[in-house]
């Protein structure tokens, strides 16, 4: 799953210990996420959506082998 974290992370100027904190997560956990090594659940993709003010599906794309 791709996903435009590390970009809306730099529209709003916020670290990944920033949206960690915001969502209640380790900074590890938005790394890895971002680094498409771990696969967010449906919870945890819908509170980053609603920090960056966009839908789930602006925020993730499934890849073509998802």
């Amino acid at each position: 799953m791709k996903n435009r974290i590390r970009i809306e992370r730099a529209i709003l100027d916020i670290t990944q210990a920033d949206l960690a904190g915001q969502i209640n997560v380790s900074r590890q956990t938005i790394n890895a996420i971002e680094s498409n090594k771990y696969v967010p659940s449906a919870i945890l993709a819908m509170k980053i959506a609603r920090v960056f003010g966009k839908t789930v599906e602006e925020i993730f794309e499934l890849d073509e082998n998802d």
